[in-house]
């Protein structure tokens, strides 16, 4: 690994690239304003054909361009630990992770350790990998399931603009009591924080535009097996989509939910798609339901 530069991309300049400024270059290919300028002052650097020069360059075509991101600190108030992490799959830029649950996806007040955050940097302080931590699909705490985490800023930013477009998508599956009427359907209810809570949310007027699909899986004696797809990703979604048709999650007290089966919300990402924008090609993951939401499906 590169000890001056924690992360680097390079490109070869086509034909249609005779002529541009590199600053143009450089937006097509997705660098932000604001890295360019990290990439200035805080110790990166870019190169044609192995010699650094400015954004003002002008491109010829075949020139090899190198663009050398400063260096990460690792978050001064994120304590590294040891933990177990059930990691899927790692490359140079992404960790795809299954998280168990009544683990925090990041440290809390009440819980500065124990986090996938608190494992992820022990992890990147063991292996010598210069960054902070990058969630890009966040799980609450009792939510199992698969997570996506990227290796650096930039590759972030680029999830982050995924994200919009609706290319990073997610599975769950989840127990919600009641039976539901409706064989499948879309939840399109726009989603904002409770007036009276710093935790909860609700379905109100002035929300963030919020969708989710179902379908239901299976029925039992007063319970509903769901599969479902976010279309959006707003805090709490599922369980206030759920909450709202008047069905609430299995086990989630904070939305109506009864801990008689289970004591979390039954909820579960099952599977995680992406496209890698370096790869240039679809990634998907799977992974089981854990036992506590397996144990459900023989009641």
């Amino acid at each position: 690994m590169n000890t001056n530069h924690s992360f680097s991309l390079s490109w070869t300049a086509a034909q249609e690239d005779e002529g541009k400024l590199l600053r143009e270059f450089l937006q097509e290919k997705n660098i932000s304003k604001s890295a360019l300028t990290d990439i200035k002052y805080k110790g990166g650097k870019i190169e044609v054909n192995g010699r650094e020069v400015t954004v003002r360059h002008i491109l010829k075509a075949t020139e090899t361009i190198k663009v050398l991101f400063p260096l990460e600190k690792p978050s001064e108030g994120l304590i590294p630990e040891t933990l177990p992490l059930d990691i899927v799959f790692e490359d140079e830029f992404f960790i795809v992770l299954e998280k168990p649950p009544y683990m925090n996806t990041i440290p809390s007040r009440e819980h500065p350790t124990g986090s996938v955050a608190n494992g992820l940097a022990g992890y990147y302080k063991e292996r010598g990998i210069f960054s902070t931590i990058h969630v890009v699909t966040r799980l609450d705490r009792d939510t199992s399931g698969l997570m996506l985490v990227a290796k650096h800023r930039h590759v972030h930013h680029l999830m982050s603009e995924q994200q919009k477009q609706g290319t990073v998508k997610r599975t769950y599956e989840a127990f919600v009591h009641g039976i539901m009427k409706e064989q499948e359907g879309k939840i399109e209810a726009p989603i904002g924080r409770k007036a009276t809570s710093i935790i909860e949310r609700e379905v109100r007027e002035d929300g963030q535009y919020a969708c989710t699909l179902y379908n239901v899986l299976a029925t039992g004696q007063d319970f509903t097996h769901v599969e479902l797809k976010l279309l959006t990703g707003r805090t709490h979604q599922i369980r206030v989509h759920m909450a709202y048709l008047g069905h609430p999650l299995l086990g989630d007290e904070l939305y109506g939910g009864k801990r008689d089966y289970i004591n979390r919300q039954a909820l579960h990402c099952k599977e995680l798609q992406f496209f890698h924008p370096f790869e240039e090609k679809w990634l998907k993951f799977t992974c089981d339901l854990p036992q506590d939401m397996k144990n459900i499906l023989h009641l």
